[in-house]
């Protein structure tokens, strides 16, 4: 009788596979090359394959489909594809609900019975009576739209809720009456990086963007505003509140808890934002400037009557929390609040009271604080992990947190302020024995000498016979911190001998300000250098080798992928980049990259950076004559936030200039973006499809194993 679950036969198993059962060598589809050329300074550059960015035209088209035939007919020649997919979807199908929040009379929550494309949004009354309140898997047939937010009034009575089609980041936003669930208005449409947040009952305010000419998924997008919508009245009478006259690529604002303040937030770059307030009190009052420039990012996160918090790094790399009253709120004028410490700050309120969670070697540590500042509590967590929540209406009784790490699936926890006690509210019942497995912590040596921490994950009694086909995954950029999380994708390639190890690179936020800017703009290379010592080290240390090794990451984790297999083609075995940044001399011409150049320069700021991020775009480091490890590149033919193009140019230089018999492949979602909002059935089918290309090209077999 055979198990469900797949193990690893590797020596002479592997030998006949890789005689018998390996795919015919790829023939990739032509890749016309133009004749474009741009010129920086004074360098003349090639862009052969331009004609890749027009996503609307029937070239590019044809060739996405030319890509994918190839891609799924590799994909499909490995034996052990299917056996994945069965115990990736075993795996994954269990019940998921969601922390539950009061709205008006009612208590949500989200609730997946396990395989459903997206999670459905369920609603209790006051005896206890479950109905659903919104089911996304009903917004489109092939489960490519998606809830993208939802914000109910200040009585819970109205809702609006963003939905997202095809994993666009452009939303429509439709307004439903809560208790009889029955649209009330016109949709509201073209609203982009936007929240909702209600003034009482009677509108809300929103962000976007005009809509650009041309393509709305790459034409660039740099002139944010901030609309209010009256309830009754048609969009186009939406009245501008902020970014008419002041030209933003980011602003948003949002109505504190009590509806007495609106607070606005701008910025041109992905760091660093004005802070603005209206007291909504008073008719026509003006929007009073708090902080005026863009040296700091600065958050209200609540107030007392006049008495404003904020959450600002200015004068404090790992953040905290200052008061000041609402009259004269400058920062001259600031008070702590909560302290800068030696560790990162998270805050949050509800339930009366603050909670400092706090980042210390990219594990939590969460204190709760009272409203004069004095310290109640350090909150004892589960375990050593990542802990999220804590936050809720001033008022409620319970809160809710959340708690993972790489081996212990995500629980959620209640929480009584009052008392500091905790209870388990749901664990899921996940086929994983967290007890087989170990996570821990080590700290390697980067190539300027800089200490990064990093996370390495496997089954317990691991041989380091150099042997283990390992995951290296990274990001490294815009102040993320990559904290444990449990995945089921991982844990099945856990389950099958593999080690997952995720390092805590600059660029990150995970020690604050000063660790982010040391992976910016012309301190870049650090990022790319962290990442390749994480890679010697795992080497060093017999976890693995170059031939068991492949490096993943997405967005801009998909640039550092693509930087460091340019860089080190030598160092890994397989590299697997994401919806990557890879046009690094173009990124800020599409939708919203301009406001990424706080990480990355651009090529026009300067000679000298132009030559320094040419020295590691992805596209332009390609070279002939090398052999690059097998890759496969995977995008969303809609995302509108790294436009496909990256992806597209990358691969097509791949193909052109590889050498030798690794495969080069470009995997294309239809109909999906960047990421957010994606079906439970594409998410399942490209995990698989990535561990089986990896494994596969590792000369790794999975086999069901015999009772």
């Amino acid at each position: 009788m055979k198990k469900t679950f797949l193990i690893m036969a590797v020596s002479s198993a592997m030998a006949t596979f890789g005689q018998n059962q390996k795919p015919k060598q790829v023939t990739y589809p032509v890749t016309t090359k133009g004749e474009t050329v741009d010129v920086y300074f004074d360098t003349k550059l090639p862009d052969p394959y331009r004609w890749l960015e027009d996503d609307k035209s029937a070239e590019t088209g044809a060739w996405v489909k030319a890509q994918n035939e190839v891609t799924y007919g590799y994909l499909s020649q490995i034996p052990f594809r299917d056996l994945l997919k069965a115990r990736m979807e075993k795996l994954w199908n269990y019940e998921k609900i969601g922390a539950p929040f009061k709205e008006g009379d009612f208590t949500y929550y989200y609730k997946n019975n396990g395989l459903q494309n997206q999670s459905v949004l369920y609603r209790k009354d006051a005896k206890g009576t479950e109905t659903v309140f919104l089911d996304p898997n009903t917004f489109s047939k092939d489960g490519t739209t998606s809830l993208g937010g939802l914000n109910f009034s200040k009585d819970g009575s109205k809702v609006a809720y963003a939905i997202s089609e095809g994993g666009s980041d452009w939303r429509k936003v439709i307004i439903m009456d809560a208790i009889t669930q029955k649209i009330i208005e016109d949709t509201i449409v073209d609203v982009k990086f936007s929240g909702v947040s209600w003034k009482g009952n009677e509108g809300f305010y929103y962000s976007s963007y005009d809509k650009p000419k041309g393509s709305e998924l790459s034409a660039k997008t740099d002139q944010h505003k901030l609309y209010f919508h009256k309830l009754g009245t048609a969009q186009k009478d939406d009245k501008v509140i902020f970014g008419a006259d002041q030209k933003r690529r980011y602003v948003g604002g949002g109505v504190t808890e009590d509806d007495r303040y609106l607070v606005i937030t701008a910025s041109n770059s992905t760091y660093g934002n004005e802070l603005y307030i209206k007291d909504l009190t008073k008719p026509n009052s003006p929007i009073v400037t708090i902080v005026d420039n863009f040296k700091s990012d600065n958050n209200i996160i609540e107030n007392e009557g006049g008495k404003l918090f904020i959450e600002t790094d200015l004068n404090a790399p790992n953040k905290r929390i200052v008061t000041v009253d609402v009259n004269n709120p400058k920062p001259e004028n600031w008070k702590d609040f909560i302290a800068e410490t030696e560790n990162v700050l998270s805050p949050s309120t509800g339930g009366g009271y603050f909670f400092a969670n706090y980042m210390k070697d990219a594990v939590s540590v969460v204190k709760q604080y009272d409203y004069s500042g004095k310290l109640v509590r350090e909150i004892q967590l589960p375990g050593v992990g990542t802990a999220g929540g804590f936050g809720g209406k001033k008022k409620e009784k319970t809160l809710y947190y959340s708690f993972t790490n790489y081996i212990t699936p995500g629980s959620i926890f209640s929480f009584e302020p009052a008392t500091g006690t905790s209870a388990v509210y749901e664990k899921p019942k996940v086929d994983f024995d967290s007890e087989l497995y170990e996570s821990k912590q080590v700290f390697y040596t980067s190539k300027d000498g800089t200490k990064i921490p990093m996370i390495i994950t496997h089954k317990k009694g691991l041989k380091l016979d150099g042997t283990n086909p390992t995951m290296l995954y990274g990001y490294g950029g815009f102040n993320v911190s990559l904290t444990p999380s449990f995945s089921i994708a991982n844990a099945v390639w856990m389950e099958n001998g593999g080690v997952y190890a995720v390092p805590n690179l600059r660029g990150g936020g995970e020690y604050g300000k000063k660790w982010h800017d040391a992976g910016t703009k012309m301190q870049k290379q650090n990022v790319f250098d962290d990442f390749i010592a994480a890679a010697e080290y795992l080497i060093a240390q017999k976890y693995t080798s170059s031939q068991y090794l492949a490096i993943r990451g997405g967005s801009n984790g998909g640039l550092l992928v693509g930087a460091t297999m340019t860089q080190r083609p030598d160092l890994m075995r397989v590299a697997l980049p994401a919806v990557g940044v890879m046009d690094m001399l173009r990124y800020h011409t599409f939708t919203a990259g301009a406001g990424w150049a706080y990480d990355y320069g651009t090529a026009q700021d300067s000679k000298e950076m132009f030559n320094y991020i040419k020295g590691y775009s992805p596209v332009h480091n390609i070279q002939k004559g090398i052999q690059y490890p097998a890759t496969m590149v995977t995008t969303g033919d809609h995302d509108d936030r790294v436009v496909p193009a990256h992806s597209f140019k990358f691969a097509a230089e791949l193909q052109e200039k590889q050498t030798g018999t690794n495969p080069t492949l470009i995997r294309i979602d239809i109909n999906a973006g960047h990421g957010a909002g994606k079906s439970v059935a594409a998410t399942i089918q490209e995990n698989v499809d990535i561990q089986a290309f990896t494994l596969f090209n590792m000369g790794v077999v999975l086999l069901p194993e015999l009772e």
